[in-house]
């Protein structure tokens, strides 16, 4: 299928069930029918051409998620970009996308007319909720006037759905080029997860910039579920609409779920009658955090591993999975799941071949979900889809059963003295000191061991700790060689949208000097 096949099979069956509420805003599959009709109407209408790229900035917004399908339909392919980036990072991404029009809400208008000197490709602006200033047009009037019937356009599943760019952690993002093909995947690969119904509403909080917030917007349509959006993610908020808005499905990263349980005080005594299940995943929880979320929600919960180049996910704990291991088998509340249908996966050594069940390596994957390649990077795309198998720069374990247990991004891990040491392992061992409320694990420079463990610790309000207490925690939980040597106090980490700690940003001050520098910092 393509990706607006199940647009189109949900808005004929269901055209009465709300495709998407936006605050006081309600809009039924029958509207948004006609609406990404319009849309892709007005996209050919422009001039844009089979395969040519258009930028989409915005926060979440219901045309956001329009925009998938009407792209979709006039067969040009979306880039979703993060609106957290400094203006120069959109500069670079739409030149190197090559993207012909840009599609802003108004709140970035003013930043996007201070780029366009440096901009090559792209020549039309499309203001999205506001008043258009001059050189831009309004999206109203953009689409005034086009059919509400469908495009006459082939599009074929080899063609692109869209190019989504990598969090940019370590140098320049990379724009990865996801098929039809591959997107309709996915959609069938990820049903166990969420299990969706017509007309039940998914809460979706998480940026649609991002490949599980899209790919989640994308399985509740394909059932005819509701898009229940929020623009920005409010921890408040979010605890209210899960208890009062008939919430049936949220995806959440754990850095929410952890700020829902935090930083709201009245999150136990509510009730989320509604709510069947939570999905997490983007970054690792803590055992402890998933617990109190479980004991507070009382619903399911899954896990998605995976990455943007593999569409979004590669495995699954599913949520009979996590009935198991909160009954008897907390080991499993640390792992990733298993391998979705239609996924093979291997743990591999330095040299690529394949190690034991157990034994550690990088985690590799081949299935229909993964991406084309790498944008106009060629080289990059040959080294990071060698063998036939996506190499996703994460470091980890299967166990005998083909549970995989993720550690950390291979560049991430430290040598001490010749040991690997995943910081992922001293992570949630930190977890577990109740003073704690967010840590990171990064290796710093050593003269004896090359490198040594230290922790960055935030602490939760009110609570106090010193390094030494935090060191001691650690004594009868991990070996000599794992165990902090030094910690840090900070009031928060950074992060980038999905959740992930930026520890290149963590490192940086104490390598800054160093001739060696940790692996692809």
């Amino acid at each position: 299928m393509r990706l607006h096949d199940y647009f189109d099979f949900s808005a004929r069956e269901y055209p009465d069930t709300a495709f998407a509420v936006l605050g006081d805003r309600t809009m039924s599959y029958r509207e948004a029918s006609g609406e990404v009709n319009r849309l892709a109407n007005a996209l050919i209408g422009a001039g844009l051409k089979p395969g040519d790229r258009i930028a989409m900035l915005s926060k979440n917004s219901i045309e956001y998620a329009l925009m998938y399908y009407a792209a979709s339909k006039a067969g040009v392919a979306p880039v979703p970009m993060n609106y957290r980036l400094a203006p120069p990072e959109w500069t670079y991404i739409i030149n190197d996308a090559q993207a012909k029009l840009v599609i802003t809400s108004a709140a970035y208008t003013e930043a996007v007319d201070g780029l366009k000197g440096d901009l090559k490709t792209a020549k039309q602006f499309i203001c999205l909720g506001g008043a258009a200033p001059a050189g831009w047009q309004e999206y109203g009037s953009f689409v005034e006037g086009q059919p509400l019937t469908p495009p006459d356009r082939h599009v074929g599943l080899d063609d692109d759905a869209y190019q989504m760019y990598t969090s940019g952690t370590t140098g320049q993002p990379k724009g990865a080029v996801l098929t039809h093909g591959a997107v309709s995947a996915q959609l069938t690969q990820v049903e166990p997860i969420a299990q969706a119904r017509p007309g039940e509403r998914f809460l979706i909080v998480a940026p649609l910039y991002h490949a599980a917030a899209a790919v989640t917007a994308f399985s509740a349509v394909k059932w005819g579920s509701t898009l229940y959006i929020q623009e920005d993610f409010n921890p408040v908020e979010v605890v209210r609409a899960l208890a009062e808005e008939r919430i049936g499905i949220a995806l959440l990263v754990p850095a929410m779920i952890q700020a829902l349980l935090v930083y709201v005080p009245d999150v136990a005594s509510r009730s989320y009658g509604d709510l069947r299940r939570i999905i997490y995943g983007a970054s690792p929880i803590a055992e402890q955090t998933l617990r109190r979320a479980a004991e507070v929600f009382k619903c399911g919960f899954a896990q998605a591993y995976g990455m943007t180049e593999t569409t979004a996910v590669l495995t699954a704990l599913l949520s009979e999975h996590h009935e198991i291991a909160l009954r008897d088998r907390p080991e499993l509340l640390l792992s990733a799941g298993r391998a979705i249908v239609g996924v093979d996966l291997r743990i591999v050594d330095e040299d690529d071949v394949q190690v034991e069940p157990g034994g550690f390596g990088e985690i590799t994957a081949r299935g229909p979900n993964i991406m084309r390649c790498y944008w106009n990077l060629a080289d990059e795309s040959a080294e990071a889809l060698r063998g036939g198998w996506m190499h996703t720069g994460d470091a980890g374990y299967m166990d005998a059963e083909g549970f995989l247990f993720v550690q950390d991004r291979v560049k991430d891990m430290i040598v001490s003295g010749g040991e690997n040491v995943y910081p992922r392992n001293i992570e949630d061992a930190l977890f577990k000191h109740p003073a704690i409320a967010d840590v990171a694990v990064i290796g710093v420079p050593d003269k004896q061991w090359g490198e040594t463990v230290k922790a960055i610790v935030v602490l939760k309000d009110g609570q106090q700790a010193t390094d030494e207490e935090v060191m001691s925690f650690c004594k009868d939980k991990l070996g000599g060689f794992q165990r902090p040597r030094s910690v840090d106090f900070i009031a928060e980490l950074p992060r980038n949208a999905s959740g992930k700690v930026l520890k290149k940003e963590l490192r940086a001050p104490y390598w800054a000097g160093e001739k060696r520098r940790v692996a692809g910092s």
